[in-house]
């Protein structure tokens, strides 16, 4: 059914009720390859990494659920049609708590034409009963949703500055980091089923971006911020390629101060682009 760009644009915001758990964020950590890394897979002086943010309420706290497609006010698109384009998530809090429960608010904010798709960009606003916790956008790309004659948007984001970068991080994920990540709630058989991959023209199930983008925010935190989750407070960036389990992301960071501007890539091909991240001082 095509997007109704009107009604979705002026729908009312949609509120639920969300909960997670330690147990929660042990999975999520363990997916990203964690290990035995102790500060994230042991309950005490746990770490809790900002993007386990966007799965909270989603993992196996929240029962067996079916993998689902994107359907709100003006928009019910099949889930085979459906590819995770971007995200940003800021923190509003020193640490986010690794148990606890909250009130998750989601509006669509745009609708881009970018012609054979269109870009649906999610807005959600996350805050308990001490107020704000935080905020994210996901951008979805709906392909064959697009030719409405919408506008088409514009890239958003930094981009890196001229020279060399002043770090290289190389992150390298594993055969089964897809089968894992896929237990914190996104259950698409993208990420499972290879005659799905097929169908969608991948050679191979693809990791999910959410999990790069994770694997990303550990990298920074472990080997830029000495191991201070608290001091990653904003992550953003436009997802431009698939990966492969198994491959290895080089993540070029160009620092200054407590602004990053990233480049992820998986070989010669680009994961993400007009990528950042937005840190505290040490010690704070």
């Amino acid at each position: 059914m095509p997007i109704d760009v009107d009604k979705a644009l002026n729908a009312p915001p949609r509120t639920q009720q969300i909960a997670w758990t330690t147990r929660d964020v042990l999975l999520y950590h363990l997916s990203l390859g964690s290990g035995t890394d102790l500060r994230y897979s042991y309950e005490r002086d746990l770490e809790v990494l900002p993007t386990f943010a966007l799965v909270a309420g989603q993992g196996i706290s929240a029962g067996d659920r079916p993998a689902e497609g994107l359907t709100l006010p003006g928009v019910d698109v099949e889930l085979t049609r459906l590819l995770h384009a971007g995200q940003v998530v800021t923190l509003h809090r020193d640490r986010l708590p690794s148990s606890g429960s909250a009130e998750r608010t989601t509006r669509i904010a745009e609708v881009q034409d970018k012609g054979k798709a269109a870009v649906i960009v999610l807005a959600h606003e996350v805050a308990d009963a001490d107020g704000p916790l935080w905020t994210s956008k996901m951008s979805v790309w709906a392909r064959g949703e697009g030719g409405f004659g919408g506008d088409p948007g514009v890239a958003a984001g930094p981009k890196p500055p001229e020279g060399d970068p002043t770090h290289v991080l190389d992150v390298a994920t594993t055969l089964e980091q897809a089968l894992l990540y896929r237990l914190n709630g996104d259950r698409n058989p993208l990420h499972a089923d290879p005659e799905v991959a097929a169908k969608a023209g991948f050679a191979a199930p693809i990791l999910h971006g959410l999990a790069s983008y994770g694997l990303v925010a550990k990298a920074v935190v472990d080997h830029l911020l000495d191991g201070q989750a608290a001091r990653l407070r904003e992550l953003g960036a436009r997802f431009a390629g698939p990966v492969i389990p198994g491959e290895t992301l080089r993540i070029s960071v160009w620092q200054q101060e407590n602004e990053l501007s990233l480049k992820v890539t998986c070989g010669d091909a680009a994961v993400f682009t007009d990528a950042w991240a937005r840190t505290t001082p040490g010690g704070a």
